[in-house]
């Protein structure tokens, strides 16, 4: 029966190369019996028997012939296997027969044809040419008895017959065995190759971005999501992380995950930037927030391990998320409309009637912050309409020294803070675009909450403007109090989310939504600052950016 029935192909493909090794054997046992057997030493030199010699060169022709076959013509197994057994046995019992019988030894050849069946062919082939071979001699070495009145070594001849048996048995069993295992192989390979190919289809379309990492933050390689959420151009692989500026949050999470693994994940901010060479090329859209897990591969011990490193987009979750509260926060700004602008109307009516009596400093004073409050609130009503509506405001170039100069002392005279707690940072000539009302607003949210948990210590409110990667303007509101955790950054600018009893969980949002408005990016983020000469160390800070500047 042809194995190409009931064998995968790797296994055919061994059962060929046997094969083939067996034909090379026989040319090396045809060349051997013929210089043993064609040629002999007498005292005239060198004598050449015709007989002997004939046989041994038929066989090593059909030896090569089976060879070409073996190589070049793979088809019908069984019969190619048949043929080369069947020559073999004839072969062998000519040249046995003509040096003389059991005496010659050469019945030990048989061994070669019946192992060589015994492992390419099936069990019942392989016995049977042992029971042709055991016949064989049994049959001459009667024929000598009856017919030459000899006394042949019948004992040996049965001897030899029943080692036929047993090596023939024996060999196809475990032959069949390596097979079996070889089957078992071929099917786990092939279980394997599916498996590596449905992980590959996985991997590429799975919206989440995988990174696989080194020890030494070396990224070896990532899924298109990866190198979509990175901006990667080409592979994601070849760089590290911390040699990449615009990945340095990463390779912060990275080192301080590999330090001491928690359960848990990390948040960060990948910025646009601009690399002159290197996978990093070319990145202009806006900051992507990442969330950010890791898991260690088992390396079998290797000095140098790996981790993967799971990305997510919290950016488009949280998108999602307040498109969901979008609706209700329609209905709701249109009821705050009604019902907050009639009782501003009537304040800012009986402020007017007010100022026209009372002419005193003090009275005056009291008179414009509450005028100046209802039209704040005013305008607050009207950004609220304007968000539902996604307006785009006309902005003109702001200066950001003299308005954060401003902004300061209004806020510390409000607060009752001293001068000293609120630090500013040098903004120089620095001038953006963004509606100064906007931003004042905003910047107000973002003090209110810091002076909640700064230490009132001198410098414990920080502003001060920076430039990211890509050399855009950032202003960065920072206090010294505990950080916000994970757990908290992942719903912070979600609407109706607070974590205060008093809050409403509309300010980060409309702050983040006044920034959107005005083509700007606000974000909590964790950076690390250098503590004087010392290790640095991790803080959370607010931080705008602005898409360019003015």
């Amino acid at each position: 029966m042809s194995p190409k029935a009931v064998l995968s192909r790797e296994a055919r493909t061994t059962l060929w190369r046997s094969l083939q090794t067996f034909t090379i054997t026989r040319i090396v046992i045809a060349l051997v019996l013929l210089l043993y057997l064609g040629l002999s030493v007498t005292g005239d030199g060198l004598r050449l028997d015709a007989v002997n010699t004939r046989i041994c060169l038929f066989y090593l022709a059909a030896a090569l012939v089976f060879g070409a076959f073996a190589t070049w013509g793979r088809r019908r197994f069984a019969l190619q296997l048949g043929c080369q057994i069947a020559v073999d046995l004839v072969v062998i019992s000519l040249l046995y027969l003509e040096t003389g019988g059991m005496r010659s030894g050469l019945a030990i050849l048989y061994l070669f044809p019946l192992a060589g069946a015994a492992i390419l062919a099936p069990l019942t082939l392989a016995l049977f040419s042992s029971a042709v071979a055991t016949m064989f001699l049994l049959l001459e070495s009667i024929w000598q008895v009856f017919m030459q009145d000899r006394q042949p070594p019948l004992m040996q001849a049965g001897l030899y017959g029943a080692a036929f048996f047993a090596g023939a048995l024996l060999v196809n069993r475990l032959a069949a065995r390596l097979i079996k295992q070889e089957e078992l192989a071929a099917q786990r390979g092939a279980d394997l190759r599916i498996q590596q190919a449905i992980n590959g289809i996985v991997i590429a379309d799975v919206g989440d971005g995988i990174l696989v990492a080194g020890d030494d933050s070396a990224v070896f390689t990532g899924n298109p999501a990866a190198r979509r959420m990175l901006g990667l151009e080409g592979e994601a692989a070849g760089f590290r992380l911390d040699e990449a500026p615009g990945l340095e949050p990463m390779a912060q999470a990275f080192g301080a995950w590999l330090r001491a693994p928690i359960e848990g994940a990390a948040f960060v901010t990948v910025k646009p930037y601009q690399e002159d060479a290197g996978p990093l090329r070319g990145r202009r859209d806006q900051p992507v927030h990442l969330k950010l897990r890791f898991a260690r591969v088992d390396t079998a011990g290797r000095e140098l391990g790996r981790s993967v490193v799971f990305m997510q987009d919290v950016s488009a979750i949280e998108n999602q998320a307040q498109q969901l509260k979008l609706a209700s926060m329609g209905r709701l700004t249109a009821s705050i409309a009604h019902e907050v602008r009639n009782p501003l109307s009537a304040i800012g009516h009986a402020t007017a009637l007010l100022a026209e009596d009372l002419h005193g400093p003090a009275e005056v004073r009291l008179l414009k912050i509450v005028g100046d409050n209802v039209a704040r609130v005013n305008r607050m009503v009207e950004d609220i309409l304007q968000l539902s509506r996604k307006v785009q405001p006309n902005s003109e170039p702001l200066q950001l020294a003299d308005f954060l100069t401003e902004l300061k002392a209004e806020f510390c005279e409000t607060h009752g803070l001293s001068d000293d707690i609120v630090h500013l940072g040098d903004a120089g000539p620095s001038a953006v675009r963004f509606d100064p009302l906007h931003l004042h607003e905003v910047l107000l949210n973002l003090l209110g909450n810091a002076v909640r948990y700064a230490s009132k210590k001198p410098g414990s409110i920080r502003i001060f403007p920076a430039r990211d990667a890509a050399g855009r303007i950032e202003l960065h509101v920072q206090d010294d109090g505990p950080g916000i955790t994970p757990e908290v950054r992942a719903h912070l600018f979600e609407p109706f989310y607070t974590t205060s009893s008093k809050g409403t969980g509309l300010g980060l949002y409309l702050a983040r939504e006044l920034c959107l408005n005005n083509d700007a990016k606000l974000d909590y983020e964790y950076r690390f600052d250098a503590a004087g000469s010392g290790p640095r160390r991790a803080s959370g800070r607010f931080v705008i950016s602005f898409s360019q500047p003015a």
